[in-house]
């Protein structure tokens, strides 16, 4: 294949149809320059009204059935943070979460935002190697970026199943893969098993035990009783989800499409996803670094990484977060940079005659609900030779497009090496 193909996933960025759109009030030349050459549409990622977790979105994204291949999110990000599944365990993605201790009632889901990897490394120390059930299991636990975490159940004599629901009651498990849900009670809930089995039974019970364990190590943590003194919320419990008991049956990538796959990601989850399929991830340092620094080092590194693989796949964070604070200006903003320090650099780096570049979301996050939602995200396959497009890379603007409605997103890669092929 003479062409390469460069991927680019804008994390959160759409916001439905509904309100104003942070991707049609940015100022986005870079970006809005690529669709003036291309086709565009919309995608559902996982399916009509489906609202997606990034990791099974992302592994759809790369052309894989999550009802097929996807086995939860907690192997995922325990294998992108360096801990391995033990035979018989299970693994959770966790955060830490603010609460009422004696309640449980949970008053900020990600600690506002303020929790450094630093302080979170130190809360996890006191949770990593935690006994439980005199023995019965051990807890590991590896604090990654902020208040993310993940948990892994090394159970000793016995198996644990991942079919169990989670504590976080913003996110509900419908199969082995979760969803966003719009209201929900805010209080952690008790790990259920969703399989009538003694593994899935004793999984719940042992969640349950750490959720509670935690509470009261966490809240009494000279971490927490410093934040406390600094006007800070305390990072004094961890919220559990989409525990599972093994990685994704897939076949590697190369095998599947034929290409040589490279990736440069942000999240931990993100880079687990790449391990289990076999793509060569291009490591970059998060932490400690503006945005506007990190995107110009993404783009540099995307280039250079042309040069060698046949497809690049890059997932850049901003525009999410902001989407789940509710806050439009800062979400603008997050698309500005991504504009202006990747798109823009990127531009003046790839010969883009010879590439096919693929704009998509792996899930929209409206400002005005505060969380992912089921909205189809526009989609975009930009290469001078493919034509006039619409000239701006909106939801409205796409929605028109030659592209249709992708119903799944495990189709965009298909369609756009197929494309590819045509050039």
């Amino acid at each position: 294949m003479a062409g390469k193909l460069l991927y680019v996933v804008l994390d959160g960025a759409p916001d439905g149809f509904k309100r104003e759109t942070a991707l049609s009030l940015a100022n986005k030349p870079g970006i809005d320059s690529l669709a003036e050459r291309g086709l565009c549409g919309l995608a559902y990622i996982l399916g009509p009204g489906i609202a997606p977790e990034s990791d099974a979105a992302v592994m759809s994204l790369l052309g894989y059935d999550p009802e097929k291949y996807y086995t939860g999110r907690g192997p995922l990000e325990a294998l992108g943070a360096g801990l391995s599944l033990p035979e018989g365990g299970i693994a959770l993605r966790a955060n830490f979460a603010t609460v009422d201790p004696g309640t449980l009632r949970i008053l900020d889901r990600r600690v506002g935002r303020s929790l450094s990897s630093i302080e979170a490394r130190r809360l996890g120390e006191a949770l990593d190697g935690l006994k439980l059930s005199g023995g019965l299991a051990t807890a590991h636990f590896r604090a990654t970026i902020g208040h993310r975490g993940v948990l892994v159940l090394e159970p000793h004599g016995a198996r644990l199943s991942g079919a169990i629901s989670n504590t976080d009651p913003a996110y509900e498990r419908r199969g082995k893969i979760s969803i966003a849900v719009e209201r929900f009670e805010p209080y952690i809930r008790e790990a259920v098993p969703l399989e009538d089995s003694e593994e899935a039974r004793l999984a719940a019970r042992l969640v349950n035990e750490f959720t509670r364990l935690a509470v009261d190590l966490l809240d009494r943590h000279e971490v927490n009783k410093e934040r406390r003194k600094r006007g800070l919320p305390p990072a004094n419990a961890v919220l559990l989800r989409d525990a599972g008991d093994r990685l994704p049956p897939a076949e590697p990538i190369k095998e599947r499409f034929g290409l040589s796959f490279a990736s440069i990601v942000e999240m931990v989850v993100e880079r687990g996803i790449a391990r289990a399929l076999g793509i060569h991830d291009i490591p970059v340092e998060v932490e400690g670094r503006s945005r506007p620094e990190l995107l110009e080092e993404e783009a540099k590194l995307a280039a250079e990484a042309l040069r060698e693989f046949d497809a690049v796949y890059v997932h850049l964070k901003g525009p999410d977060e902001p989407g789940h604070d509710g806050d439009l200006e800062a979400k603008i903003k997050a698309i500005e940079d991504i504009d202006r320090f990747f798109v823009r650099s990127i531009l003046d780096r790839v010969p883009l005659e010879e590439t096919l570049i693929v704009v998509t979301s792996d899930h929209a996050t409206p400002w005005y609900k505060k969380a992912h939602s089921g909205d189809p995200v526009p989609l975009l396959l930009s290469n001078p030779r493919l034509g006039r497009g619409p000239g701006r890379f909106t939801e409205e603007a796409c929605k028109d497009g030659p592209l249709g409605v992708v119903e799944r997103g495990y189709k965009i890669l298909p369609l756009a090496l197929d494309t590819l092929g045509r050039l």
